[in-house]
């Protein structure tokens, strides 16, 4: 029995099946996704065959400067995603300033942290590991930055009134859009909280499945799961609360003034 199953082409173009059907309800239905479905399709598999192969040559290259690059590009890529999600914009290219800090920060230093005690590789910054876990950590850290920073810039034009009545009664910046700001938490936290909730009762990660149809031992895979969860948790942590204090000192000035005309259109 092989430990590895191999996927073929014609592999693939069965499981392809299940999008075509995808697109049969959208029709039968008249949900309008039918094209949506097979640009997306088409797009997916166009971007992780090219980055299948770049990911070869940068393995193949094992250079740190490479290595390096390739991180910064996808944490750019990251900071613009968090930019562009919310409804609310600061001016001056103020939600990507916000969100590339954030999402740098947080990724980074969860990596870091991870590939230099938990996962030890030799060397640390070997490009096999790093890259991938970056990539993961990355996703996951852009998801809540940019629903904390929606929920921030949301929250606080909708309680505009309420931060600066408590500004006029003496209260701080801080003090007004507290409540605000733990909500905002909150919510880019979330997600990560009830997928750790999930995991391993109701579903099987994939990072986890992938491992055990690869043929590696089901608990070494549990084990690696848990490393990921912890880690995504972490990082999850770090960039709602990164971003959200980043993105309120863009409101706020000096004088503990409620600054809403550094957002577009207020």
């Amino acid at each position: 029995m092989k430990p590895t199953i191999v996927l073929e082409a014609h592999d693939l173009v069965i499981a392809a099946v299940l999008i075509a059907l995808d697109g049969v309800i959208s029709l039968a239905f008249g949900l309008g996704l039918h094209r949506q479905l097979a640009v997306a399709a088409v797009r997916m598999v166009l971007q992780l065959l090219l980055i299948g192969v770049i990911l070869a040559r940068v393995f193949a290259l094992a250079s740190p400067p490479v290595t390096l690059l390739v991180i910064l590009v996808m944490v750019a890529i990251g900071g613009r995603e968090v930019a562009v999600r919310p409804e609310q914009r600061l001016v001056k290219w103020g939600n990507f300033t916000v969100g590339l800090s954030a999402v740098a920060f947080a990724t980074g230093l969860t990596s870091v942290l991870a590939l230099t005690t938990a996962l030890r590789p030799d060397p640390w910054y070997a490009a096999r590991y790093a890259i991938p876990l970056a990539g993961i950590v990355l996703g996951n850290v852009l998801n809540a930055a940019s629903l904390a920073l929606d929920a921030l810039l949301s929250s606080v034009v909708r309680e505009k009134a309420s931060i600066e009545a408590q500004l006029c009664l003496g209260a701080t910046a801080r003090q007004a859009m507290g409540k605000l700001l733990r909500a905002a938490m909150r919510r880019g936290l979330l997600p990560v909280v009830t997928s750790m909730s999930a995991s391993g009762v109701v579903t099987l990660p994939g990072i986890m499945t992938g491992q055990i149809l690869a043929g590696i031992d089901p608990m070494e895979a549990v084990k690696y799961q848990i490393l990921l969860m912890f880690l995504l948790s972490g990082g999850a942590g770090l960039s709602a609360v990164a971003v959200v204090f980043m993105a309120a000192r863009h409101l706020t000035d000096g004088r503990h003034r409620l600054r809403l005309d550094r957002l577009v259109g207020t």
